[in-house]
């Protein structure tokens, strides 16, 4: 019998969105409320200031007001993952200690973006991060947002860092993924349409954006897997397509998809995001309506 996949910070975490008031500010009672609705729906934990949370802008002081928020509201009931991932190490050295200074439970650091560095940059860029404190910390590798993809022998280099334990994938190469597992690191699924594919080749869990309208759903999915149900975690996902689709298949996708979603099962009363983000218009809102409905999720 295999053994249990490592799960340093549970099974299931959504990139949680950020919400916002008509001005543009960022509403913390909204975003705590995004995040209790989360938890109630069968998550163990929630990534703040990811790209879902539109982290490239907002504040340092921003990150630190929605991090305490978010704390406040569900930090003794789930895993509190902090985004610090930019691309500037300074900067991300400065909101790693920020984060684990708010008590962050971890957190997320993406590889640097659009300036590319070479393998040598992304691998001192890591350093830098996980250096700046002790607390545990979950890569993300996504190279259709970056443009740089973490090679193996960057993974191997990394894993020497003592607080690194986690990556989250986005690549969707699964043979990979499970090399990055014999090398200890526990892997999360950075793409909904991956998920079932990787709780087949041993992974953690999910880091999800579907996650917002389905994360009742997606712990059934996971532990129905678990329990040896295989067609049964299938027809599950099965289901989930149209929802995924949905949210993850538009050019609009991301956090605009997913406060349209929370707007339509009542968390948010508004579905704002920040230029260059724009909401999605009526037409998109009756797409995504459908897709979800399709799946049950309305």
């Amino acid at each position: 019998m295999t053994s249990a996949p490592a799960v340093p910070f549970g099974r299931l975490l959504t990139a949680m969105a950020t919400a916002f008031h008509d001005d543009g500010s960022v509403d913390l009672e909204g975003t705590a409320r995004i995040a209790a609705h989360l938890v109630d729906h069968g998550h163990d934990g929630v990534v703040v200031s990811g790209t879902t949370g539109e982290s490239p802008t907002t504040t340092t002081a921003e990150d630190g007001a929605i991090l305490s928020a978010v704390k406040d509201a569900v930090g003794d009931r789930a895993v509190v993952v902090a985004g610090v991932g930019t691309n500037s190490t300074a900067h991300s050295v400065e909101l790693a200690e920020q984060a684990a200074k708010l008590g962050a439970d971890a957190l997320l650091l993406v590889t640097p973006y659009y300036n590319k560095p070479g393998q040598a940059g992304v691998l001192h860029h890591f350093t830098a991060v996980a250096e700046a404190s002790d607390v545990p910390v979950m890569l993300y590798d996504v190279p259709g947002r970056t443009g740089t993809q973490i090679a193996l022998e960057t993974y191997e280099a990394a894993m020497r860092l003592e607080s690194v334990v986690a990556v989250k994938d986005a690549v969707g190469d699964y043979v990979r993924g499970v090399k990055l597992m014999q090398m200890g690191y526990a892997v999360y699924s950075g793409d909904d349409a991956s998920n079932l594919g990787w709780l087949a080749h041993g992974a953690a869990g999910f880091v999800s954006v579907v996650g917002h309208a389905a994360g009742t759903e997606f712990k059934a999915m996971i532990d129905t897997f678990d329990a040896g149900d295989h067609a049964g975690a299938l027809e599950i996902f099965t289901r989930l397509l149209p929802a995924i689709d949905a949210v993850m298949g538009v050019p609009n996708y991301g956090a605009t998809t997913a406060k349209a979603a929370l707007q339509l099962l009542g968390v948010l009363d508004n579905r704002n995001v920040r230029a260059p983000l724009v909401p999605l218009d009526d037409d998109e809102v009756a797409a995504l309506r459908a897709g979800l409905a399709a799946s049950g999720l309305l």
